[in-house]
C-alpha cells in the first residue's frame, strides 16, 4: 500500500524536503512581504541528481513550508545551477512594474548539462519577479557575466550601502573565488580574486555585528562546506583578519570550520531580513543522506541563527537553531540536578523520533558523559575534549566545567549544538525504530545532569 505523501517512514517531519524528486543546494534565500523564500536545486522528474531546476517553497515562519511551482527551468543556455536572490528596493535594474518591489535572482546557467546546451559554457544569468516570486522572467540579455573559466558558478549577491553597488561573490575553479560589483545587477566589473584552502563552491558574503562590540561590524565570507573568513570590506576589496593568513608562499587564506558533522554543505544565508529582526539566518543542505524507497531524496538542515563573537583566538561564528523551533513544541519533560552514576539514566520517551533537547552536564569525575536518543549517542570524552555523534568528532572545551547541549532529532537527522553554538555537528542517519527514548549517561565515574528539557515536536506537514 502506498504511503501518504509527507507521512512516509523516512520523511523528515520538521526539515524541508521536496514533495517528490531530488533536492540539493538551498538557493535564493530572501525574505519579502512576510514570506521566507527557499529556492533549491531540484530534479522534479527523478530522485537522482540531474535536470537541475530551481524548486521553490515559501514559509511565514521558517518552519511551515508550502512548495510552489518550480521557478527556473532549464533552457538553451543550460540547466539551472545555484545562485542567490535579493529585493531590488531601489529598482536599480529598472524591472519594477507594479506596487511590489522586484525580486531578482542571480543563477548559473550550466552549459553542456542538457541536450539543448551542448558545447555551451557556464555563465551567470539574471531573472526577476514582480509578483512576490510567483512567476519569473529571465533577463533578455543574459548572461550578465560571461564565462570566465572552468565551471565558474554559484553567484551570491549582496547590496553594499557604502558604495551603492551590488557585490557578487563567485566560485571560479579549484580553490579560487572572485568578487564583482554592479550598479544595476546587469553590468558587472571585476574587483579581485581570492584563494582559500579546503574550500570550493557556493560562496556566501554578508556583513554582521560583533556581539557585545558596541556597534563594531565585520564581513563574513563562507564556502559550501561552511568554512568561513572574517574581515573588512570597503566596497572594492575583502581583507580577511590576520588570523586567516594569507600564506606567504601560496597567498592562500585559511578558513575556520563551522560544523563537524557528516552531512553539512552548500550553506547560504537569508537576504533582506527586516531591520526589526536583523538576524543572520543560515540554511544548509544535509548532503548525501539516505532515504530508501522514498518518493523524494535529500533534505535541508533546520534554519540556524549565526552570531559573531570576538574571542581570545580571534573572531568566531556561533550557530544555533532558529528560535522558531519552539513553535513545534509539544509535550516537554524537565529534569534537574540528577546524579549520573556509572551507567544510563532514562529520562523521556516518545512514539516518534522528533525531539528538541536542551541539557547541561557536569562531567565531574566521569571519563565520559552524554545523551542517548533514538538509538544514537551524543557523547563527550573528557580527556580528549571531543564531542561525538554519528561517527564524527569535534573539538569542544567545557565552559566553567559544564557541557551545554542542544539537539534537534528528526526521523533521519541529528543536529547537535554545544556550548551556545560554539560547536555543531549536522549528520543524517536511518532509525531502526521510530519510537525512541532520551537518556543521559556517565562512564568510569559519576557525573551530574544539571538540567534537561526534552520536548517532543509536532510535524510541519
Amino acid at each position: 500500500m502506498q504511503e501518504t505523501l509527507y507521512a512516509e517512514r523516512y520523511r523528515p517531519q520538521f526539515h524541508f524536503t521536496a514533495a517528490r524528486g531530488w533536492l540539493n543546494d538551498p538557493n535564493g534565500l530572501v525574505y519579502y512581504d512576510g514570506e521566507y523564500h527557499l529556492f533549491f536545486q531540484h530534479n522534479p522528474d527523478s530522485v537522482e541528481w540531474g535536470n537541475m531546476t530551481w524548486g521553490h517553497a515559501v514559509s511565514p515562519d521558517l518552519v511551515h513550508w508550502r512548495q510552489l511551482p518550480n521557478a527556473l527551468l532549464p533552457d538553451e543556455m543550460g540547466t539551472m545551477f545555484s545562485g542567490s536572490a535579493v529585493v531590488d528596493w531601489e529598482n536599480t535594474a529598472g524591472f519594477q512594474t507594479g506596487a511590489h518591489r522586484t525580486l531578482a535572482a542571480l543563477y548559473t546557467a550550466a552549459g553542456n548539462y542538457s541536450p539543448e546546451s551542448q558545447g555551451k559554457p557556464f555563465t551567470q544569468c539574471l531573472a526577476y519577479s514582480n509578483d512576490r516570486g510567483r512567476t519569473w522572467t529571465k533577463y533578455a540579455d543574459n548572461p550578465v557575466l560571461p564565462h570566465i573559466r572552468s565551471e565558474n558558478r554559484d553567484p551570491k549577491v549582496v547590496w553594499h550601502a557604502g558604495t551603492q553597488r551590488w557585490i557578487m561573490a563567485l566560485y571560479l575553479d579549484g580553490r579560487d573565488f572572485a568578487f564583482y560589483a554592479s550598479p544595476d545587477l546587469k553590468t558587472w566589473g571585476h574587483l579581485h580574486d581570492m584563494t582559500v584552502r579546503d574550500c570550493d563552491e557556493c560562496p556566501d558574503f554578508f556583513e554582521m555585528p560583533v556581539e557585545g562590540g558596541a556597534g563594531e561590524r565585520r564581513w563574513v565570507w563562507t564556502a559550501a562546506n561552511g568554512r568561513y573568513l572574517v574581515g573588512r570590506f570597503d566596497g572594492r576589496r575583502f581583507t580577511p583578519e590576520a588570523e586567516h593568513g594569507p600564506d606567504p608562499q601560496t597567498g592562500e587564506y585559511t578558513a575556520h570550520r563551522s560544523d563537524w558533522g557528516a552531512n553539512f554543505y552548500a550553506v547560504q544565508t537569508y537576504s533582506d531580513i527586516p531591520p526589526t529582526d536583523a538576524r543572520r539566518i543560515q540554511v544548509a543542505w544535509m548532503a548525501r543522506g539516505a532515504y530508501p524507497d522514498m518518493p523524494f531524496n535529500q533534505q535541508m538542515g533546520f534554519p540556524c541563527e549565526l552570531t559573531l563573537h570576538r574571542t581570545p583566538k580571534g573572531f568566531r561564528l556561533r550557530r544555533r537553531p532558529a528560535r522558531e523551533i519552539a513553535r513545534l513544541r509539544d509535550a516537554t519533560v524537565t529534569r534537574a540536578d540528577v546524579l549520573l552514576s556509572d551507567g544510563e539514566t532514562a529520562l523521556a520517551e516518545s512514539a516518534d523520533s522528533l525531539w528538541r533537547i536542551a541539557a547541561v552536564l557536569e562531567p565531574r569525575g566521569a571519563r565520559a558523559v552524554g545523551l542517548r536518543v533514538a538509538g544514537q549517542e551524543i557523547g563527550y570524552d573528557v580527556a580528549s575534549q571531543q564531542l561525538t555523534c554519528l561517527g564524527r568528532a569535534a573539538p569542544c572545551e567545557l565552559v566553567d566545567g559544564r557541557l551545554a547541549l542542544e539537539a534537534l532529532v528528526d526521523r533521519t537527522s541529528i543536529e547537535v549544538f554545544a556550548n551556545a553554538g560554539r560547536v555543531s555537528l549536522s549528520s543524517c542517519y536511518l532509525p531502526a525504530d521510530l519510537a525512541s527514548r532520551v537518556a543521559a549517561y556517565a562512564s568510569a565515574g559519576a557525573a551530574r545532569l544539571v538540567s534537561l528539557e526534552a520536548s517532543t515536536l509536532r510535524s510541519i506537514w
